[in-house]
């Protein structure tokens, strides 16, 4: 157990591994728990982890986040009103922000929610359309 510590790159785990070593030898769980910088109980959640999945299971995960706000349909027609591209007319704008995104309201586009201007600007980061001008400019040669 005290190899495995020395061997993680990771500071958290291998604390793990060494309160659970500590146990091991036969340290109360209190005091091992002081060792590990945690909570008796917070040993004992670390301690089944570690049961069900071995010294792998004692590195931090990722948290999963916030559920994202836009429904599949509304990425749907996101992707096509970015993709469409604004029409400078009857939008008024030569290049989509976000939040020209969340009031889109012309010719029969329905608005999106304006809340998750965080949903629209992720998915745009995503689909690598962020920054993408649709108006053309002419050089003129002089």
């Amino acid at each position: 157990m005290r190899e495995a510590a020395r061997a993680a790159n990771d500071a958290g785990q291998a604390r793990r591994l060494l309160a659970i070593a500590a146990v091991y030898d036969g340290m109360s769980r209190a005091s091992a728990a002081r060792l590990g910088g945690m909570e008796r109980q917070t040993l004992r959640d670390w301690v089944h982890r570690f049961n069900a999945a071995g010294p792998s299971g004692l590195t931090d995960r990722k948290a999963p986040g916030a559920a994202p706000r836009l429904s599949a349909a509304q990425k749907a027609e996101l992707a096509a009103l970015v993709e469409a591209g604004p029409q400078p007319e009857a939008d008024g704008v030569v290049r989509w922000r976000c939040i020209d995104l969340c009031e889109a309201r012309s010719q029969g586009r329905r608005r999106l929610p304006r809340g998750p201007l965080l949903d629209v600007g992720r998915m745009l980061v995503d689909a690598d359309r962020r920054g993408v001008d649709h108006l053309q400019v002419p050089v003129v040669a002089g």
